[in-house]
């Protein structure tokens, strides 16, 4: 919590994600020993011996998270809701493996376990029970593991070949529920290998020693007894390709496939995921033999000119590789997610770092988050935010090309038929200030950003042995647009605010919530502003979005209110700005400081938050809106209301000037007029009041208007909504009160 000036900032804490760590009770020698000798099959010796060449060398950097308590706890309640033992087993083993993201991100990697199930005449079959496409190792559920007949499918390996297509069509037949998600692509592999419990990740200690010139022969030198395989794109060849390494060498207590992951295997789940945690350690202490830093140590480095902030570049970047979209004055922007530490920032000043943002992925699937390769930028001086600015223009749209040349001659090796990808990079490297990650939406920024994060982690490992060698273009192309990746994209869908960053003052409560609720779901990233720490926190946390709270009287707070906003997602799209208060009394008899307050609250707040987000659409380039909520008492004053009155007249003539300043900036600038509406300014109390003087019910003064209908908090928000939207309205006036002849505009 910070306080600057009349601001309170209470932003990280009432956002923060919250993961499950477990606690480590026992090494697996003890647990064995306390569960009896375990059923082996074919490698469990040679597991076994893994392990303890292992320990030998010493304490390890990759820990287990085993814990006998949770494991019980969690399989037992899994047991007990009526789910199958080994799958409840599996989906605990496969959350550990998926809460370590040096293990896995953001779908990668999957598990498997082969059990027996009752099909639906009765009958017992033998199944496998592999993650399902678009689960989340991490918070994985029993359903997100999809039993597959195992039998037929284990004969799949047997054809020829066999195309992507047939192979995920032939996979569902095999489902024993049909309206499971598909099965991992890699479905045919865990079954052809004949253990109860498949672990497969993509390790990032693992991936730093094979993506090298001599990553083979550095793998073989510190795995003597596991399976090598050469890459092979995922899916059916690759199982054929494991096959008959498998085949080769059946003792194996695991398989390494180049550039790729790993995999480890046991009849025993606890076995198979240490297993996996030792190969890690194991391959995390042949990396730390190598030069810890090799892109030097920029983060200790003072710049030798002051640099621009994260929320004086960020917009920048943001307007630079927005999208066009449907129509003029509807741009594609993107979300952005930035981030910084000594390692990014290491990475980010290193001498060849232009080289190594061009060297491609860690792993295959990461095309597919932060396409083949990022930008690096130098450092913004703050002094010459214009010139960066053209700089960062000039090197996206020469990424662009180069995407457009990538993609036409790849295209023309596999034949043609492919549709081009949007060609925007989608991460930033910046000297001196961290990465920057681009998304459409918060939560794909974030998985960008993990995922170069990842790239980073494993180009130092590689750079520190020998060269980070990434795989080809060809291979990398051929997953980017892979059919089965195409697929998934055609299904998604954006909602009509999708990529659009939107920020409403008063958001905690009333009006402001109201128009806030509607906007997420529309499919906006939000940012609650009011001067209620606790309940803009409880809010924003319930939306998913952003809280700041803060007196957006004081112009510094308004000013860092928006910046706090433009570094957490990038920038500002559209602002609804809400505050306000209702302040009484006669012009001739109210107090000055009432008057001064009233005027702060109701006009220059609006100026403070509206000045501050003008700025941030400036420098995106893209437009923007802006909505002011004005009130029928701008055109339609009351007794005792001047104050108030007097104010929001003040608030049309802003947004009537804000309209006609920044229209050539492609901002739009409208208000909305709402009147009698149930919220925290006009309670129930309030309403039985006004209503007992006119001699009514309270349902009819609700009425009170043409249509005979109460005003909702939601009739507002849809006012909102439509006014964001247009493209060519601009200094409007929406009326939200039912019809009131008085209050009409026109």
């Amino acid at each position: 919590m910070l306080l600057i000036n009349k601001m309170l900032i209470r932003v990280d804490e009432c956002q923060s994600m919250v993961s499950i760590v477990y606690e480590v009770r026992s090494n697996l020698q003890k647990s064995l020993l306390r569960r009896g000798k375990p059923s082996f099959s074919v490698g469990a010796t040679a597991c076994l011996q893994l392990q303890a060449a292992d320990r030998q060398l010493g304490k390890q950097q990759m820990k287990s998270t085993w814990s006998e308590a949770e494991f019980d706890t969690i399989v037992g309640a899994y047991v007990k809701a009526g789910v199958n033992r080994d799958i409840a087993i599996r989906t605990y083993t496969t959350r550990l493996l998926g809460s370590e993201p040096n293990l896995v991100l953001h779908g990668g990697g999957n598990t498997s376990v082969k059990t027996v199930l009752t099909d639906h005449d009765g009958s017992p079959v033998d199944v496998l029970c592999v993650k399902g496409s678009g689960w989340d190792m991490g918070k994985i559920e029993p359903a997100g593991l999809p039993a597959l007949h195992l039998e037929p499918l284990k004969a799949m390996v047997n054809y020829e070949r066999l195309s992507d297509d047939d192979m995920v069509m032939l996979q569902r037949r095999l489902l024993l529920d049909p309206a499971a998600p598909n099965p991992s692509v890699e479905a045919i592999l865990h079954a052809i290998l004949p253990f109860k419990h498949v672990d497969h990740t993509h390790a990032n200690a693992i991936v730093a020693l094979t993506n090298q010139p001599h990553g083979e022969e550095i793998i073989r030198e510190a795995f003597p007894e596991m399976i090598i395989v050469p890459y092979v794109m995922p899916g059916f060849d690759l199982s054929k390709a494991c096959l008959k390494a498998f085949t080769a060498q059946p003792d194996a207590p695991g398989m390494i496939l180049l550039k790729h992951g790993i995999f480890t295997w046991s009849e025993d789940p606890r076995i198979a995921y240490e297993n996996m945690i030792a190969a890690i350690d194991r391959a995390e202490k042949r990396i730390a033999k190598g030069n810890p830093r090799p892109f030097g140590s920029a983060s200790t480095k003072k710049p030798a000119a002051a640099l621009a902030s994260v929320a004086d570049i960020a917009p920048i970047l943001r307007g630079a590789i927005a999208l066009p979209g449907a129509g003029e004055g509807r741009p594609r922007r993107f979300v952005i997610e930035h981030r910084s530490n000594d390692d990014i920032l290491d990475f980010c000043g290193a001498s060849n770092v232009a080289d190594l943002v061009r060297r491609g992925n860690a792993t295959p699937e990461h095309v597919i988050h932060i396409k083949r390769y990022g930008i690096a930028l130098p450092g913004p001086h703050a002094d010459d935010v214009d010139g960066w600015a053209k700089m960062v223009k000039d090197a996206v749209a020469a990424y662009a090309a180069d995407y457009k040349a990538y993609f036409e001659r790849n295209n023309a090796r596999v034949g043609g038929g492919k549709k081009m990808l949007d060609p925007m990079p989608r991460v930033f490297y910046v000297e001196g200030v961290g990465l920057f990650a681009a998304g459409s939406t918060q939560k794909s920024a974030r998985i960008c950003a993990d995922v170069a994060e990842a790239t980073i982690e494993v180009i130092r490992g590689a750079e520190g042995i020998d060269r980070f060698e990434a795989l080809s273009e060809e291979d990398l192309f051929d997953i980017e647009y892979w059919s089965l990746e195409q697929a998934k994209l055609a299904k998604q869908t954006e909602k009509p605010l999708t990529r659009q960053v939107a920020v409403i003052t008063g958001g905690a409560g009333g009006l402001g919530l109201a128009v806030a609720e509607l906007l997420k779901s529309q499919g906006a990233e939000i940012a609650l502003i009011d001067v209620d720490a606790d309940r803009v926190c409880a809010e924003a946390k319930r939306l998913g979005g952003l809280a700041v709270a803060c007196d957006l009287t004081d112009a510094d707070a308004a000013e860092m209110a928006i910046s706090r906003v433009v570094e957490a997602l990038g920038g500002v799209d559209i602002l609804v700005s809400n505050a306000g208060a209702a302040f009484q009394g006669a012009l001739t008899a109210v107090d000055d400081g009432l008057f001064k307050a009233a005027f702060d609250l109701n006009f220059w707040s609006h100026h403070y938050i509206a000045r501050a987000a003008v700025k941030v659409m400036q420098r995106q380039g893209t437009g923007g809106s802006i909505v002011f909520n004005v009130s029928k008492q701008a055109v339609n004053p009351g007794p005792d209301f001047g104050p108030y009155g007097t104010s929001k007249a003040a608030l049309m003539a802003l947004m009537r000037q804000y309209s006609l300043e920044h229209a050539s900036d492609g901002i739009t600038v409208n208000a909305i007029n709402p009147d009698r509406i149930r919220t925290g300014l006009m309670t129930d109390a309030m309403v039985e009041e006004r209503a007992r003087a006119r001699g009514v019910t309270p349902e009819v003064y609700m009425r009170g208007n043409l249509l005979n209908r109460e005003v909702t908090g939601e009739d507002v928000a849809e006012a909102v909504l439509h006014l964001v939207q247009v493209r060519t309205s601009t200094g409007a006036v929406m009326t939200v009160d039912g019809g009131n002849v008085a209050a009409m505009m026109r």
